[in-house]
């Protein structure tokens, strides 16, 4: 049966933008990803960017990215999409070039790349989602395992003695010259979802005035990995993520700017 005939205008609570594709995405139900695909789809079909985007997805949860978003795609090593989306906005600077990343992509072996963009402060957006596990492998530890937190590979929780600590990677970022807007967001609720929208249409705005690059995390769940309802993953990760990865702008090249006395 056509998924148009399932998911009828009529019963749909908001429209949906033509460049989110009708293909039934892979995620779980509950997943943050789909959020946030919906929220790149309308950014770029609001702002007229079809035409102009190339979206560049590595290995992970997110590898499928080109199956939802009917925009230019292209794939990458795991951990290297911050290197390739460099070479495509270099050869090609008139586009728009973001990055969809995982952290156990991003965090892990992806840090020296992600890390080397964001000093040379290359012209891109860099959508990073940050749910604490290997969502897609097994649910395993990542570098953005809070402590205690259970995975796989630590089912007594995360032993920082052990294991090490959580790494902040928006903090990193935040502190290097050439990132010009840095900020953390979530998407677990209504008011969420806007301000989420908001931090990544700012993003995508900063590349296209050519001020370095943007880095927005977005705080989420993985409540197939975490072995929670949907509903309970969003309440853990209300009580036990966002005390220690904190929401909010860290780095705003605009607000941060001197006030001229001339």
């Amino acid at each position: 049966m056509d998924v148009k005939e399932i998911i009828k205008p009529e019963n749909q609570v908001y429209g949906k933008t033509e460049l989110l594709t009708d293909n039934v995405m892979h995620y779980c139900p509950g997943c943050t990803h789909g959020v946030v695909h919906k929220l790149m789809a309308e950014l770029i079909d609001e702002m007229g960017l079809q035409e102009k985007a190339i979206g560049v997805a590595p290995v992970g949860c997110a590898v499928f990215a080109y199956n939802y978003i009917d925009i230019d795609w292209q794939e990458a090593a795991h951990g290297r999409a911050p290197a390739v989306a460099t070479g495509i906005v270099r050869i090609n600077p008139e586009k728009f070039v973001f990055t969809y990343q995982g952290d156990g992509d991003l965090a892990s072996i992806g840090a020296a790349e992600i890390i080397h963009a964001c000093n040379r402060g290359e012209n891109i957006l860099v959508v990073f989602i940050n749910n604490g596990i290997y969502g897609m492998t097994g649910g395993q530890m990542a570098p953005t395992t809070i402590e205690r937190m259970v995975t796989s590979t630590t089912p007594c929780g995360r032993d920082t003695e052990l294991n090490g600590y959580p790494l902040k990677m928006t903090d990193l970022v935040a502190q290097l010259p050439g990132t010009s807007y840095v900020t953390r967001q979530s998407a677990q609720s209504a008011p969420a979802v806007r301000k989420c929208k908001r931090a990544l249409k700012k993003g995508i705005k900063n590349v296209l005035d050519k001020k370095g690059t943007s880095f927005v995390e977005v705080v989420s769940t993985c409540n197939s990995g975490w072995k929670m309802t949907p509903v309970k993953a969003n309440e853990w990760m209300e009580e036990n993520m966002f005390p220690f990865y904190p929401l909010g702008d860290m780095k705003d090249s605009e607000k941060d700017k001197p006030v001229s006395n001339n």
